[in-house]
């Protein structure tokens, strides 16, 4: 029988990557969502401020992204928790794009 942590890691296993997962520390706020883009992913952060202009900048220069979804700081359950309940209930499709805050 598998453990809960082994259990979470088989249902992520190829729909989450972490900057750790990927070895994209250092990469610019730029480069993230560049390489997101390139691996046809959403990008989740708390950096707000950074996405919401690059966002912008994509839209303005008729670039596309594959998503962008911010939070505020919560405790971590309540973060985990309101990106499963986001990302159950929203397609790719509808956040290809866009950006949305949980």
């Amino acid at each position: 029988m598998k453990s809960g942590s082994e259990n979470r890691k088989s249902i992520c296993d190829g729909y989450i990557v972490s900057v750790h997962d990927s070895k994209n520390w250092g990469l610019s706020d730029l480069q993230q969502l560049e390489y997101a883009t390139s691996q046809k992913r959403a990008i989740f952060t708390f950096n707000t401020g950074d996405f919401v202009r690059l966002h912008k900048d994509y839209l303005s220069n008729k670039k596309s992204h594959f998503g962008i979804i911010l939070s505020k700081q919560i405790p971590l359950k309540e973060t985990i928790n309101h990106l499963i309940s986001f990302l159950y209930n929203h397609s790719s499709e509808q956040l290809k794009d866009n950006i949305f805050w949980i």
